[in-house]
């Protein structure tokens, strides 16, 4: 064990008598929470709402939690994950994202450039949102939260080579939704 992972033992198994030890685990991990929901919501409101929730669900059962050798933040994101999916059941609710509020990646670039790494980022974000939400969600715990393929496995129920697989398999889908953009966008210029 590393000493960040007997810190964060030590964290949890203080959380489970004393709430001011979870109040450090909710301050650790509360950005990286939000964040998930947020790209999986895109709204702002719902996605500290159900923040919230997760982090309530994460107190209210920080004494069942065992620790089975993966970071606590696993155990989190299992818990947004499961949220999210719920949310989504019950709204009906479709994933939008405001690309408005993205910043781009790099303001000294001249207007072409910045115009076209803004369409190529609306292309993407179009093609992703059209992925069934199970592979928006590997994507999404893949790049934006960097897990390896055992933590995203555990979070989503699923073995490692079956997220490895679902990984190809998504890959090979963005590619052709985004080749079949490309294509369309091509033939109206």
């Amino acid at each position: 064990m590393t000493t960040a992972q007997i810190d964060e033992a030590t964290l949890i198994e203080q959380a489970k008598t004393q709430p001011e030890a979870f109040g450090k685990l909710y301050e650790l991990y509360l950005e990286r929470v939000y964040t998930y929901i947020f790209y999986r919501t895109g709204n702002h409101y719902e996605a500290e709402d159900l923040t919230a929730k997760v982090f309530h669900r994460a107190l209210n059962h920080i004494a069942q939690y065992k620790n089975r050798g993966v970071p606590f933040s696993v155990w989190l994101f299992r818990i947004a994950h499961n949220l999210v999916v719920n949310w989504y059941r019950d709204h009906k609710r479709q994933r939008l994202v405001d690309i408005t509020k993205l910043e781009l990646s790099d303001p000294q670039h001249n207007p072409h450039q910045i115009a076209e790494q803004t369409n190529e980022r609306e292309l993407l974000q179009t093609a992703i949102r059209q992925l069934p939400t199970e592979r928006q969600d590997l994507l999404m715990l893949k790049f934006v939260e960097k897990l390896s393929n055992v933590e995203i496995g555990q979070i989503m129920g699923k073995s490692e080579s079956a997220i490895k697989s679902l990984y190809y398999r998504t890959l090979v889908s963005l590619k052709e939704l985004l080749t079949e953009h490309e294509n369309i966008l091509r033939d109206l210029n």
